[in-house]
């Protein structure tokens, strides 16, 4: 192995931790996942930054919390004075590439394409695709690269625009609009194209040099709106093609964009729900197919052996948990654990193991510069290879959630009573400790879970365990004052094995 590896960042884009069989779901979604991750280091309780993509995808890029590094929404643009991941890795002599299929990221002018030397979206009104194999073109290739910057100039300040206006938003949601962006417009990218373009690059390393890789890819499967092959269909969801009323109901939920944000008034049906859960599971196992050729592809070729790969969601997806629907607002477990697959070539991380505390994907940052040799002090302590007794953070994560502006301003106008009862415009953060999770909405409402013995969070103790709450609550405040160190109050905080708290459960029925 070379001194310093190819390093791959692959994120799953609103992929739920709980739909993958390696990590406890009853059905096979996941076998091409499952067999890298025996072979790999699987974190069981990787905890988002935040619960929707821009957030999320700027921690990733920078290893902060978005409350320091302030790109919360699809307005923001990455501060300048932030060097994002890509940006740290070129400049330490990497060759790097994006393959994205997320428009907010690949599109939208949100900053996260600095530093890539190549970059490849797969969504949006055009198309980038930018001469990667450093061949050069002819008179009439430079008149075509010329042509194609110069619309694609106008076309990314046209997509800007609706990502920022309110009014524009708004009209994307019509009837008109939503069967143009989600066909013509290529609003999931592809996937098997994107995953195709980057094993070609690791293998062949046309116009690479002799230098390491870092490729960044964003697959869209498991986002809404749903549309796997039918043979998925068949094996995860075959109630669909069988029942007239379910086809229907898949149809307006597809087409119903405001229906992927807005939570809701009641409970969801049991039988639309099974919908959603079949179908979402069906785009689960196709993805996962397509990542079993990629692996096969990179191991066959011998390049596996020299890359770190990192692969991580963003989010999940609610569907109807809670009353919720899709990845706007809610910080519970649907939306921020999600998987964390770490495949270390120089064995920094331990093959087939898995690890059950809590930690922050935000470290994937400090974890990729570390392997490129490019990390100072404190990055180093803050890597994955470095969890155990002396891991600065103690086992301990954040989440917190910054709502799209946009959205929560289209629910205000459309449903102010559910903006209320669902407390949206309210501030959420959450901490995650030991094996409890506390949630602040505003400034009173708490909710605790011990997400071990409840990972579905069904059973608030915060009425039952104030010491608890009291102690994560502390966790909250050193975080948001900058502590250097949070892991000091965990150990103040109570178990479930206390003997105190055992009583406490037991009395009000919690325990048998």
């Amino acid at each position: 192995m070379s001194a310093r590896p190819d390093i791959l960042l692959l994120v799953l884009d609103t992929q739920r931790a709980d739909r993958l069989s390696c990590y406890g779901h009853t059905k096979p979604t996941s076998p091409h996942l499952d067999a890298f991750a025996a072979d790999a280091t699987l974190f069981r309780f990787a905890i988002a930054p935040a619960q929707w993509t821009v957030p999320t995808h700027a921690s990733l890029f920078t290893g902060l919390y978005p409350s320091s590094h302030n790109t919360l929404q699809a307005s923001s643009r990455l501060p300048t004075t932030l060097a994002p991941l890509s940006e740290r890795l070129r400049q330490g002599g990497y060759y790097t590439a994006g393959f994205c299929n997320n428009p907010l990221v690949g599109v939208v002018d949100t900053g996260m394409r600095r530093g890539f030397e190549s970059f490849l979206s797969y969504s949006g009104l055009l198309t980038n695709r930018p001469n990667q194999a450093g061949a050069h073109p002819g008179l009439i290739g430079r008149y075509r690269q010329w042509f194609k910057r110069q619309l694609s100039t106008i076309l990314v300040k046209a997509q800007d625009a609706f990502a920022r206006s309110d009014a524009l938003l708004a009209f994307s949601f019509t009837p008109i609009m939503v069967p143009l962006w989600q066909t013509a417009l290529s609003f999931k990218g592809n996937g098997a194209k994107a995953l195709d373009d980057l094993a070609r690059l690791h293998i062949e390393r046309r116009g690479v040099g002799t230098g390491p890789i870092f490729s960044f890819v964003n697959l869209m499967g498991t986002h809404a709106p749903y549309h796997p092959p039918r043979r998925f269909v068949e094996r995860f969801a075959p109630e669909i093609l069988r029942d007239k009323e379910a086809q229907r109901y898949l149809r307006r939920f597809n087409g119903d964009i405001y229906g992927w944000l807005a939570p809701l008034v009641g409970e969801l049906d049991e039988a639309h729900k099974a919908i959603l859960d079949g179908i979402y599971d069906a785009e689960v196992a196709y993805q996962d197919e397509l990542l079993g050729t990629l692996f096969e592809r990179l191991r066959a070729s011998g390049r596996l052996d020299n890359t770190l790969v990192l692969i991580v969601a963003d989010h999940g997806d609610h569907h109807g948990e809670k009353r919720m629907i899709g990845h706007s607002f809610s910080l519970y477990n649907e939306l921020i654990r999600v998987p964390l697959i770490v495949r270390d070539p120089s064995a920094a991380l331990p093959q087939a193991a898995t690890v059950e505390q809590f930690v922050s994907t935000r470290r994937v940052f400090q974890t990729a510069v570390t392997a490129a040799q490019l990390a100072d002090e404190q990055e180093a302590r803050l890597s994955l290879t470095q969890l155990g007794a002396d891991d600065p953070e103690g086992g301990v994560a954040f989440s917190e959630a910054f709502p799209p502006q946009n959205v929560l301003n289209l629910l205000a106008r459309r449903n102010p009573t559910l903006v209320r009862m669902h407390r949206l415009d309210e501030r959420r953060r959450a901490v995650c400790a030991g094996r409890h999770k506390l949630i602040v909405t505003g400034k009173t409402h708490y909710e605790l879970f011990d997400v071990q013995a409840d990972p579905f969070e069904q059973v608030n103790l915060a009425g039952v365990l104030p010491e608890q709450v009291e102690a994560l609550l502390e966790q909250l405040e050193a975080f948001e004052h900058g502590a250097s160190t949070l892991a000091h109050t965990a150990e103040r905080a109570l178990g479930n094995d206390d003997p105190l708290v055992r009583k406490r459960l037991y009395d009000l029925g919690y325990l048998e």
